[in-house]
């Protein structure tokens, strides 16, 4: 089993979770983080550091939100999503967006 970033961390990107990381399994992209479920360990350790709760266990992923368990693999291997292994700041937006709901259309895949 791996952990997977859901929904709330679209458009906040908090980091405090990639600190406590002992794998460095975290991955950034512009305006989300996914974990690589190859490189995760099952630690837990970046659960309880996300302010936004944003971090499941693969099994335990809220209802509707289960593609985000796929879409961490898949952007865990784009070459545009680089490993992130330090805290920075959350995006200048996020408190405006903590609590939305329904964040998936505005995930950002920096594709181009």
């Amino acid at each position: 089993m791996t952990y997977v970033v859901t929904e709330a961390c679209v458009r906040c990107k908090y980091t405090d979770c990639v600190d406590v990381c002992p794998v460095d399994c975290f991955r950034e992209g512009p305006n989300f983080l996914v974990i690589d479920p190859e490189e995760c360990i099952d630690c837990t350790l970046c659960v309880a550091e996300c302010p936004v709760e944003a971090i499941y266990a693969e099994d335990d992923v809220p209802p509707g939100q289960e593609a985000y368990i796929e879409l961490n693999a898949e952007l865990s291997k784009h070459p545009n999503w680089i490993p992130i292994i330090e805290k920075k700041d959350p995006l200048p937006d996020h408190a405006d967006w903590a609590n939305v709901k329904d964040k998936l259309q505005y995930l950002d895949r920096n594709d181009s």
